[in-house]
């Protein structure tokens, strides 16, 4: 699995992504969202924000993906 930077392919990122995900990961009482994106070539996981509570942490994860799909001309799968 290979990275990318921040910037770097942003142009055509939406392009080529094929799959989006969101996860969520408690550490310490603290909720954080976490974007997987899956291209052809590479997968990027990204923490996108930190939440106190498990209930914001999923409705936030939720809008995150949502916004993703859109971006891929998506859901894939509904």
């Amino acid at each position: 699995m290979s990275e990318t930077t921040d910037g770097e392919h942003r142009e055509h990122m939406a392009d080529r992504a094929s799959v989006v995900e969101t996860t969520l990961v408690e550490e310490k009482g603290i909720w954080a969202v976490d974007i997987i994106v899956v291209f052809d070539d590479e997968v990027i996981r990204r923490r996108v924000g930190t939440y106190l509570t498990e209930e914001r942490a999923t409705i936030a994860a939720g809008l995150i993906k949502r916004t993703a799909e859109r971006d891929i001309s998506g859901p894939i799968h509904g």
